[in-house]
């Protein structure tokens, strides 16, 4: 039977990770997280880094918050969506320091449901803080896995369906204090097939 387990181990035999950060996204398990979180929507990640080698000195939750909208619209801008998403991220840095006061609480006691209550924040861009910036056991489902899935006759209608089949069947097979590295580690495996095999996926769009 087919489940998440074997896309798993069919992923992992690509040999997909040679050469990454240890949990795949970079700097995982800091602010920075957040903001590529919000700046890669509807973006190449290519963009994300030039935004973000804009914001070298404002890549902490304390620096950030320092930053005016206008300034941060300027720093932002290869990322598109620069009106909205400047504000956007200005408010969740605000929300975060007054609920949490400090990013390593926030890591440690945000929940997924105040994460879907912050304007710009969907279930993939709540997710993919969750998985690298908090360390969590929360597996990101995006266009890439979808893709990969559709290759193998998965598809779902719902974000929660896709989310729910990715994480079954991993748990099945993982101890609990292993599955936030390996949500981490299959979400990265499967963005790099997508990298690697493009045309090879085209037609299962």
């Amino acid at each position: 039977m087919f489940d998440s387990y074997a896309l798993y181990n069919y992923l992992q035999a690509e040999n997909l990770l040679d050469n990454v950060p240890e949990y795949w996204w970079p700097n995982a398990g800091t602010f920075q997280i957040v903001l590529t979180a919000i700046l890669g929507q509807n973006t190449t990640w290519l963009n994300v880094e030039k935004s973000m080698d804009n914001l070298q000195e404002y890549l902490t939750l304390e620096s950030f918050l320092t930053l005016d909208e206008k300034s941060l619209i300027k720093r932002i801008h290869p990322s598109g969506f620069y009106n909205q998403k400047a504000p956007r991220l200005l408010a969740l840095a605000k929300n975060i320091k007054e609920q949490f006061s400090t990013f390593e609480n926030f890591q440690d006691s945000v929940t997924r449901e105040w994460l879907l209550e912050q304007k710009g924040i969907g279930e993939e861009s709540a997710d993919a803080i969750l998985c690298y910036g908090c360390m969590r056991a929360e597996m990101v489902v995006d266009t890439y896995a979808k893709r990969v899935l559709k290759k193998f006759a998965v598809e779902f209608k719902t974000y929660r369906e896709y989310k729910i089949f990715l994480e079954e069947g991993i748990q099945k097979h993982c101890k609990q204090a292993q599955l936030a590295k390996v949500y981490a580690l299959f979400h990265g495996m499967i963005v790099e097939y997508n990298k690697h095999y493009s045309k090879e996926l085209k037609s299962f769009h």
